[in-house]
This record gives structure tokens, sequence and C-alpha cells, in this order.
């Protein structure tokens, strides 16, 4: 596992954190990639619309990788995507590690997080 990779999410963790209090963890950043992709905006979601968010962030957070394409929008405006191939056999802290480099992509690519500073410790 890539050392950098864990010290930069974790400093990813600490900026989510001031901004959304306490307690970030992988299923929260899900949930608010997911939000954002949604693009309806910040509202009470069920149990089901929370899982389908969670989806819609991994499908985002993997397409880069060439797992998911992206489709279009159903009648509600929710993204929907293709399985294009199947993830490899991952253990899971493979996955994890998987996720936070995509996460750490996501962030840097969108320019949501000055990454410099993820980088820099500052």
């Amino acid at each position: 596992m890539d050392h950098d990779i864990e010290l930069r999410f974790g400093k990813l963790v600490e900026a989510l954190e001031k901004k959304h209090g306490e307690g970030v963890d992988m299923a929260v950043i899900l949930f608010l990639i997911g939000v954002n992709e949604l693009g309806h905006g910040y509202r009470t979601f069920n149990k089901q619309e929370k899982t389908d968010l969670m989806h819609i962030a991994v499908c985002t957070l993997l397409e880069p990788y060439g797992y998911y394409e992206y489709v279009g929008q159903d009648d509600d405006n929710w993204p929907h995507f293709n399985l294009v191939q199947s993830l490899p056999p991952l253990s899971h802290p493979e996955q994890q590690f998987l996720l936070k480099e995509a996460i750490l992509a996501y962030f840097t690519e969108n320019e949501y997080v000055d990454m410099s500073e993820l980088e820099h410790g500052h």
C-alpha cells in the first residue's frame, strides 16, 4: 500500500471534518460525493436513497478506471451507470486503497480541496 495515499487521505478527512464535523469516514465521503454528483443540493434522504447515493459515488469514482460508464439520467435526474468490467478480486484493504486513491483524484480534479495543502502537510 502507498503510504503517501494514506497520509493524503488522512489530511482530506481532516479537511472534511473541519467543514462537516467529526466522524467523517469512507461512508460519509461516499455519501457526500453522491449528493454532489446528484446535484439536487442537500436534503433529507431516505435509507434507499442514501444507498443509491453511495452507489453513484462508487460508480463516479471508478469510472476513470474503466469499471463503469455514465449512461445518463432517469426521469428524476438521478445519474445511471453501466458496469463495463467487473473489478478484479480485491481484498478489503485493496478495495479501501483503490477507493481512497479514487477519492483523492476526485477531490483534486474537481478542485474541492487544495491538494498542495494535503501533500505538504500544512
